[in-house]
C-alpha cells in the first residue's frame, strides 16, 4: 500500500481562538460504552473531520455536543459557557447541525424550511403571533429576506417556491444545511454531508463548506470518503470503539498506520445508533477510498 500526500485546505483561513472544547465526554447504554473520554477542541475559522469506520461512536459523539444525549461523563463548553443537554438551548447558544438522514419538512417550500431555523432567533410572543401585529410582520418580513440569502449563499436562489420533497437530493442537502445557518450559528455540525452525492455534487459540497468558513464559521464534519475530509479539514481526529486513535493534520492522519488498520482491519460493526445509521454501502466505500488516499 502506498501513501500519498494530501495538499493543505484550500483557502486555508486564519485560526483563533477556541469556540468549542468538550472534554472527556463518556456515553453509555447500559453496559455498552458507546464514546470514552473523548476530547475536542474546534477553533474560530476552522474546520475539523472526524472519521472513523462504522461504529465508532461518530454519531453518538454528535449527539452528545448537540444536546440530543447528555454524556454519561464530561463537559462541553461553547465560547466558554457550559452547553446544557437540552437541543433548542444547544441551538440558541450558537450551535447547529445536520443529520445523516436528511430531516426537512418534506410539505414545506425550501423557503418555508429555512424561515422555521429562523424562529429561533424570533421574539414574537404567541398572541402576537396569532393576531400577526406589527412586530410579527416586521419578523415574518426579515425571517423571509433572510431565508432567501441563505437560498441565495447555498445556490438554491431559484430554488424557493419548490416543495422539499420533489428537490433533487443534492439540493435537500444544500437546503438542510441552509436550515441549520438560519440559526446564526458560531459553529455547525455536518454529519455526512456528501452521502449519497456524486462527484460533481461532492466537489460543490466541499466549496459551499469553504465558503461557510471563509464567512467566520468554525465547522466540524463526519464524513467516509476519506478523498473529500483530508482535501477538505485542517485538523482531523479518528474515533475507534468510541475512543480517539489519533489526531493531527491531514497529511498526519492518513499517514499513520494505526488509521490504515483501523479503516481495512475493522469496520464490521453496525452504525452509532439505528435513528442515524449511515446509507447502505458506507462501510464498504469508506474501505474503497481508504485504500486508494492512505
Amino acid at each position: 500500500m502506498t501513501i500519498t500526500e494530501t495538499p493543505p485546505p484550500a483557502h486555508a483561513a486564519t485560526v483563533g481562538a477556541p469556540i468549542l472544547e468538550a472534554r472527556g465526554v463518556t456515553m453509555r447504554f447500559g453496559g455498552l460504552t458507546a464514546v470514552k473520554d473523548v476530547d475536542m477542541t474546534v477553533r474560530e475559522g476552522e474546520i475539523v473531520g472526524l472519521i472513523g469506520p462504522n461504529g465508532a461512536g461518530k454519531t453518538t459523539f454528535f449527539n452528545c455536543l448537540t444536546g440530543l444525549y447528555k454524556p454519561t461523563e464530561g463537559v462541553v463548553t461553547l465560547g466558554g459557557e457550559v452547553l446544557p443537554p437540552k437541543p433548542r438551548a444547544v441551538v440558541v447558544a450558537g450551535m447547529a447541525r445536520t443529520f445523516q438522514n436528511i430531516r426537512l419538512f418534506a410539505n414545506m417550500t425550501a423557503l418555508e424550511n429555512v424561515m422555521v431555523g429562523r424562529y429561533c432567533r424570533t421574539t414574537s410572543m404567541a398572541l402576537t403571533s396569532i393576531l400577526r401585529g406589527p412586530k410579527f410582520r416586521r419578523e415574518e418580513e426579515a425571517t423571509r429576506a433572510r431565508a432567501q440569502e441563505l437560498l441565495e449563499f447555498v445556490g438554491l436562489g431559484g430554488s424557493a417556491e419548490h416543495l422539499a420533497r420533489n428537490m433533487p437530493y443534492g439540493d435537500q442537502r444544500r437546503l438542510e444545511i441552509a436550515r441549520a445557518l438560519a440559526t446564526d450559528p458560531k459553529l455547525i455540525l455536518l454529519d455526512e454531508p456528501t452521502a449519497g452525492m456524486n462527484p460533481q455534487e461532492t466537489k460543490q459540497a466541499s466549496d459551499l463548506i469553504f465558503r461557510i468558513r471563509d464567512s467566520g464559521l468554525a465547522v466540524v464534519v463526519i464524513e467516509h470518503d476519506m478523498r473529500f475530509i483530508f482535501g477538505l479539514c485542517d485538523r482531523v481526529l479518528c474515533l475507534v470503539r468510541g475512543e480517539v486513535l489519533v489526531e493531527g493534520t491531514p497529511g498526519e492522519v492518513q499517514s499513520d498506520p494505526r488509521v490504515i488498520e483501523a479503516y481495512i482491519g475493522g469496520g464490521d460493526d453496525d452504525d452509532d445508533d439505528e435513528d442515524d445509521s449511515a446509507p447502505a454501502g458506507s462501510s464498504d466505500r469508506a474501505s474503497h477510498s481508504t485504500e486508494e488516499k492512505l
